[in-house]
């Protein structure tokens, strides 16, 4: 399969984007992934690049988009944080991706048994470690967690229930905070130039649900 070109980005709408993605999660978890000569993509890519997605994933080792996605070099923008969840210069990236280069559809993907929401609902332990920076990180989701949690409910990573709901509230979150904290990409959403969707994957099956 050859790299995208900006003539064939250009025939992709918002829709099409997610399905190419859909398609290539089946082919992910069928073991049917296309048949790419990544060299060849190389020379393809050496003069410009016209991805047609920008997915916002974890850092996780399990979630890398190129992969369960079945896309090859130059097809998505992917911008990795642990807890996929934004900051201003993660929008500044997915204003790039989107505005000047092209991409038709920004994906927060979450995942399954995340460990960095695991580090959110476990916060208080963390702290014990002396980890400063990792502590700033895990109290992003906060307000999430204060939303979810049920009265008397445990807060703990070994509450796999609340912890399976905080996931989907994160992702939901972050697709509002990029609607909120970026006029670009809300613009070109109302517009219909692109489509901000949330997915999860599932670490035990490979598979991606979109919500």
């Amino acid at each position: 399969m050859k790299a995208h070109t900006i003539e064939t980005q250009s025939t992709i709408t918002p829709d099409k984007a997610i399905q190419i993605l859909k398609e290539g999660n089946q082919r992910f978890i069928n073991n049917l992934k296309v048949n790419r000569n990544l060299l060849e993509q190389v020379n393809d890519t050496q003069e410009g690049q016209w991805p047609f997605a920008v997915i916002l994933s974890c850092i996780d080792s399990r979630t890398s988009a190129e992969l369960l996605f079945d896309q090859g070099l130059g097809d998505i923008f992917s911008i990795r944080i642990a807890g996929n969840f934004v900051n201003q210069d993660i929008l500044g990236s997915m204003e790039f991706g989107c505005n000047i280069a092209g991409s038709k559809v920004i994906v927060v993907l979450g995942h399954s048994k995340c460990g960095a929401l695991k580090g959110g609902l476990d916060a208080e332990k963390l702290e014990d470690l002396g980890m400063d920076n990792l502590n700033h990180l895990v109290y992003h989701f906060d307000p999430c967690i204060r939303e979810i949690i049920k009265t008397d409910e445990e807060r703990s990573s070994s509450n796999e229930d609340l912890l399976e709901r905080l996931n989907v509230c994160n992702i939901q979150k972050t697709i509002a905070d990029i609607r909120h904290q970026s006029s670009t990409l809300k613009r070109l959403e109302k517009e219909g130039k692109i489509k901000i969707v949330g997915a999860n994957y599932n670490v035990e099956t490979g598979e991606v649900t979109w919500i």
